[in-house]
């Protein structure tokens, strides 16, 4: 992400310096033990397992990862007997529910719909937008996915994934599901801002990181998720959204994720659509460009949307119906014939 990138290696500078030369050191060390022990404390034995908002998982639909996490999950489920499976994969600080617009429609074209929470995210167990890997993002998206496949064995698997979700989507199908349909990424987290993450910004990122890797930075700038201010005011007021700082690791997890993107870029073949606005300061666009010259697939698609901001699905009202009108239509030119 852009804003990322920048407001990382902004505070590297200033807090690295303020760090060493401030007097009160013990107190920052205090708060981020304190918020350490805070944040990984298990409920008592016996007692039922609650989402950050109190809610009992007993009462929710979830799944539960390798580590032991309840993740919240959501189903939009079609009228009639479905003919795709289709997963998404949420951004950085949302959570699945800002995807109903989105879902929704699509269940009309006989497609199940299903996503989590990731872990620090919405209603899902975990610290807020902090994770020790950013593997488990994927590693939790392939078991659901494959909770999915058993349970509507045939159907052809597609997957939507938006910002840092577009990370997760592409790496998640890099490392299966086999027989994928297809990838439709809505202004995916490919590549950091060349001109933020130079080559020193970086090396100052791993310091910090080693120095004070729960350093809380700057928050993701609303004004920049859409060119709609009723879905900036919406998205201020999503609860569920994180509105905190980023930590300085999870930082670098995005810079590694992004990374280790940008080295299977080339091996890729299976089918994907990449649309992105070209006014998006969240996420590269150089990185669909890149992800569009290098993969080797034969059916891959790119479709950059004028003025456009960051969530193309909640952009301007014509924009968000464009973006639903060509994910539709991707998808279903994609799906096999039905069976008579």
């Amino acid at each position: 992400m852009n804003e990322t990138m920048n407001v990382l290696t902004t505070c590297i500078l200033v807090a690295a310096v303020s760090f060493w030369l401030s007097s009160d050191v013990l107190t920052v060390l205090r708060d981020c033990i304190t918020e350490t022990f805070s944040s990984t404390t298990m409920p008592e034995p016996g007692t039922p397992r609650r989402s950050p908002q109190g809610t009992p998982y007993d009462d929710l639909p979830h799944i539960v990862n390798a580590d032991g996490q309840h993740l919240f999950c959501r189903y939009w489920e079609p009228d009639v007997s479905p003919r795709a499976l289709v997963f998404v994969a949420h951004g950085a600080g949302e959570h699945c529910g800002a995807y109903n617009d989105l879902a929704q429609p699509l269940t009309r074209h006989s497609l199940l719909l299903f996503a989590h929470d990731h872990v620090g995210h919405g209603q899902s167990e975990g610290e807020r937008l902090n994770i020790k890997d950013f593997q488990i993002f994927i590693r939790d998206s392939l078991q659901h996915i494959s909770i999915m496949r058993e349970r509507h064995p045939n159907l052809p698997l597609f997957i939507i994934g938006h910002s840092m979700g577009g990370a997760i989507s592409i790496l998640t199908a890099c490392e299966g599901p086999q027989d994928l349909a297809g990838v439709a990424l809505i202004a995916p987290m490919v590549q950091m801002n060349p001109e933020s993450a130079t080559p020193f910004k970086v090396f100052l990122a791993k310091m910090l990181n080693h120095m004070m890797p729960r350093l809380s930075l700057g928050t993701i700038q609303s004004k920049w998720v859409s060119r709609d201010p009723k879905q900036v005011e919406a998205y201020d007021a999503d609860e569920l959204n994180y509105h905190g700082g980023m930590r300085v690791s999870f930082g670098m997890q995005l810079i590694e994720a992004s990374n280790h993107i940008k080295r299977l870029i080339p091996d890729i073949t299976w089918p994907f659509l990449l649309l992105h606005g070209d006014a998006d300061k969240l996420c590269d666009i150089g990185g669909s460009q890149l992800m569009y010259d290098q993969a080797k697939s034969s059916d891959k698609t790119l479709k950059i949307y004028d003025g456009a901001y960051h969530a193309l699905h909640h952009d301007l009202p014509d924009t968000a119906e464009a973006t639903l009108k060509e994910l539709t239509g991707w998808i279903l030119e994609r799906l096999p014939a039905p069976s008579v």
